[in-house]
């Protein structure tokens, strides 16, 4: 770092992604894309026409993509804040809501310990269950006499699903972490949430509770890593004070491209299901054969899944993996060492998946 680097900033640790190797063609199962394409219509607005208007500044109100996200969930136009991917919603609310501090599980999308950093915000971090779910009782704080419960004192932040452990949580605990925590700010990261084989979206609780803001992204389930666009939904208060924050710092966050695309995807439900029912499909596929090959495979609701060989360490089986042209992705946390988080792609890229780990395991 150089010497005029803020003091604030030196001890800085930033998040680090998924590797992106060039070297050469790799079955790609560490970053949680989704193995296919766009809906056509996100294609078809990548256009001559579109591209012309480059020129020209994107909507600072992103006013075609709030009023989609608006029909497409049933809110009003003014609970909705659109960010450049989900990772800015977060960090705006963290920046906008965070003087109490957050408090957030020990192991979860570890993007929060850097956002925390970042914005001088405290955090408090809560172990997992030995069976690697969330504790809820450890976000409720001290029971009261009329039998509830008196909150933790700071904001919340859970995925949910979980990540990288896969595993949910009901809507009836967030409903009991928004009651506790009244005071205080609750997000739910739903990155994830699509993939579910239950509807689990905590976007129709936050007509109710004010507190309650839910984030969710397009990279994922409608297939648009790339384009970065994310968003959340919660009281329009919430919305105005993170709106607030962004024009300060960012007003044309979303390019137009992205923007358009953005509502292209919402409009096409029919090949968003289909493509999030292939992913379920692939990923109880996958889970057997993992099985059968002796692992022990958390119930995973997402676009991937983690697992654990008591036959090789988990060290061992990513760097194997890797050398046979598969990635996945290894954590280094103590308590999750032998496990790797395995993204779901294509019937052919988990076929081969498993046929590589079968191999390795054999010889």
């Amino acid at each position: 770092m150089s010497r005029f680097l803020s003091s604030a900033y030196r001890t800085l640790t930033p998040y680090t992604p998924g590797e992106q190797p060039q070297d050469k063609k790799y079955i790609k199962l560490n970053t949680n894309e989704s193995p296919f394409p766009p809906a056509p219509g996100v294609i078809a607005a990548v256009n001559a026409s579109e591209a012309m208007d480059l020129r020209l500044y994107s909507d600072p109100e992103l006013k075609p993509l709030k009023a989609q996200l608006s029909e497409s969930f049933q809110v009003d136009v003014s609970d909705v804040f659109i960010g450049n991917g989900s990772d800015e919603c977060l960090n705006y609310a963290f920046m906008a809501f965070g003087e109490d501090g957050f408090a957030f599980p020990d192991i979860t999308y570890s993007f929060y310990k850097v956002i925390a950093q970042l914005n001088q915000v405290t955090t408090e971090v809560k172990p997992l269950r030995a069976d690697f779910k969330i504790d809820l009782a450890d976000y409720l704080g001290p029971e009261t006499p009329d039998g509830g419960h008196a909150g933790i004192g700071k904001n919340i932040v859970i995925p949910n699903p979980n990540a990288p452990t896969g595993i949910p949580i009901s809507l009836d605990a967030i409903a009991e972490l928004c009651e506790a925590n009244a005071d205080h700010v609750v997000m739910i990261d739903e990155a994830y949430v699509d993939f579910a084989d239950q509807a689990i979206s905590a976007v129709p609780l936050t007509k109710k509770y004010k507190n309650l803001l839910v984030t969710q992204t397009f990279s994922k389930s409608r297939s648009m890593a790339g384009a970065r666009v994310g968003f959340a939904i919660g009281d329009a208060a919430l919305i105005q004070d993170m709106e607030t924050l962004r024009n300060s710092n960012n007003p044309y966050n979303v390019n137009r491209i992205s923007m358009k695309c953005a509502v292209e995807a919402l409009r096409d439900t029919a090949y968003f299901e289909a493509n999030c029912a292939k992913i379920r499909a692939n990923r109880a596929w996958t889970r057997t054969e993992l099985e059968k090959l002796g692992f022990h495979v958390l119930d995973s609701q997402t676009n991937f899944l983690f697992a654990e060989s008591p036959a090789i360490s988990g060290k061992e089986l990513y760097l194997r993996l890797k050398d046979n042209g598969v990635l996945v992705r290894h954590f280094d946390d103590p308590k999750i060492t032998n496990f790797n988080r395995i993204s779901i792609g294509s019937e052919e890229e988990m076929a081969q998946f498993i046929e590589t780990v079968r191999d390795i395991l054999t010889f």
